[in-house]
């Protein structure tokens, strides 16, 4: 009898060491599209590896703001993470490039810089120890507010969320002239309740997941930048993992990928109906109130050449939408 017991538990200790578990956070709330896609992403890697690879979803920001999840994924205490363009950018700063504003008004451009971008941001990511498994654009992000905001001069006596921790940003906002409030992504709605903050730009199924439009009730239609989403984990748990797995679950990170993609597009467009249905208000422009905001990007393209990303990168993105738009 003790002979089995010894012999169940060795096997039950050598099957234990095989498994390779994968913490993933994200900000993602529970039951939206975007963790539904996480949840997906978990099952078939469980399959495609007979088990030996267990994802568990910390979603809602449970696990803090995306820099917090850079933090962990470097300490050991989690071993991947969904993220936005603002925790990429934690890992490769470059990532900056892709909330210019106004600078992106078509899925296209962004792909024409991604392109070009993502061979040395994913060198440097590697560098660091992280391994950027995919990265595609997420959706666009718009301006909302609990009063109108129509032209740039609306911003200037409003309080305005900038994600804590990146000092660049809040730096180009506080020299363009406006007040700004650096908070967690996860204190977003607390922000707008206690009246910290009344004017954020995020994404609308953001939006609509976190309830942030019943106080934030006005939005305006204009693509002020587009957020990227990126899976990441710790290369060491990668390595974990046999090798003649990983083409398998790359595989299956395009498959969802291309999924993603088209979720997104429509979901977008539904959070936007669903939000108008419960009080919002979507303000459209005319062609002068459209002029004054590219007058106020060509005045916030100095302040942000050599601060939220190098002066090399700032460029080479402005001549690749150039040339796009020339085509």
């Amino acid at each position: 009898m003790k002979k089995i017991i010894l012999i169940f538990l060795i096997v039950t200790t050598f099957l234990n060491a095989r498994k390779v578990v994968v913490k993933v956070a994200t900000l993602a709330p529970e039951g939206t599209a975007w963790h539904d896609i996480l949840i997906d992403l978990g099952q078939k890697w469980k399959e495609a590896t007979n088990g030996e690879v267990q994802v568990r979803i910390y979603p809602g920001g449970i696990l803090g703001d995306e820099r917090d999840m850079v933090r962990k994924i470097r300490i050991g205490q989690i071993q991947a993470a969904a993220l936005s363009t603002e925790g990429l950018s934690e890992m490769a700063p470059e990532f900056s490039a892709f909330f210019l504003p106004l600078a992106y008004q078509s899925f296209e451009d962004v792909n024409n810089v991604l392109v070009d971008l993502l061979p040395d941001l994913t060198t440097e990511m590697e560098n660091q120890g992280i391994k950027l498994l995919y990265v595609s654009d997420l959706s666009w992000a718009y301006w909302f507010s609990t009063e109108p905001v129509k032209v740039p001069s609306d911003l200037v006596d409003r309080k305005i969320f900038t994600w804590a921790g990146n000092f660049e940003y809040e730096k180009v906002y506080r020299e363009a002239g406006y007040t700004v409030v650096p908070l967690a992504g996860t204190e977003l709605l607390s922000g707008l309740q206690t009246g910290l903050i009344n004017t954020f730009s995020t994404v609308p199924l953001y939006a609509l997941a976190r309830q942030t439009f019943g106080i934030a009730t006005h939005m305006l239609d204009m693509k002020w930048g587009v957020l990227l989403a990126g899976v990441v984990i710790d290369n060491k748990t990668w390595n974990r993992i046999p090798n003649k797995y990983h083409a398998k679950l790359i595989q299956i990170l395009d498959e969802i990928k291309e999924k993603q993609i088209i979720i997104n597009r429509e979901s977008e467009i539904q959070a936007i109906e669903a939000m108008k249905q419960y009080g919002l208000q979507v303000h459209t422009l005319s062609s002068m109130e459209k002029e004054q905001w590219m007058n106020e990007v060509k005045r916030l393209g100095p302040i942000m050449r050599g601060n939220t990303m190098s002066e090399e990168t700032f460029d080479k993105v402005m001549n690749i939408l150039k040339a796009s738009k020339v085509k």
